[in-house]
């Protein structure tokens, strides 16, 4: 497994090692030991999976104050995964991290709680999977505008297919209930 840190030193690449031969591959998709060993010890409570299409842009969502920590991945296509620093008193508060996961190289992205996260869909379809920390609590879901100019994030599409609940998300200036950064 190979671990590529990002400029957000909490959200991090991870690479699972991939072994191939002629008939396919084998990949150990997560073991919690090595996981832990990575600093993602929370035990995983629930897994999802999501379809969409090309253009759709899903966040950014993010929860609190029953916060979940992701780690993300897609089984089949190519999306532009992105996790933003919503933490208050945060270094790093309001900046992002853009990392393209696919099929092709079953990278994941660790985006720890305190995050908004949402991607876009750069292939025709992509099955995309989330392993969560913490279950969902739909009363502490939150959501930013995909295209708030102050996180100025470039998500490869100018008219995303969008819920209607993330074609009318605030700006995060405009969000009030944002957790608190805690130094390690």
């Amino acid at each position: 497994m190979k671990i590529t840190p990002t400029e957000i030193p909490e959200v991090v690449i991870v690479e699972p090692k991939m072994i191939m031969d002629p008939r396919g591959f084998f990949l150990e998709h997560f073991q919690a030991d090595r996981y832990s060993a990575l600093g993602i010890k929370s035990p995983i409570v629930q897994d999802n999976m999501s379809r969409s299409s090309r253009g759709v842009l899903r966040g950014l969502h993010f929860q609190n104050p029953n916060a979940q920590g992701k780690l993300v991945g897609v089984m089949r296509g190519r999306v532009l995964d992105v996790a933003v620093d919503v933490r208050l008193g945060s270094p790093t508060f309001g900046r992002h991290v853009a990392v393209e996961l696919g099929d092709d190289n079953f990278r994941q992205l660790w985006i720890p709680r305190g995050f908004a996260h949402g991607y876009t869909v750069l292939t025709e379809t992509a099955d995309f999977f989330y392993k969560c920390d913490a279950f969902y609590s739909p009363s502490d879901e939150m959501t930013i505008r995909w295209d708030d100019p102050e996180l100025n994030i470039d998500w490869r599409t100018r008219l995303p297919i969008l819920s209607d609940r993330d074609a009318s998300a605030p700006l995060l200036k405009d969000v009030t209930r944002l957790p608190r950064y805690e130094a390690a």
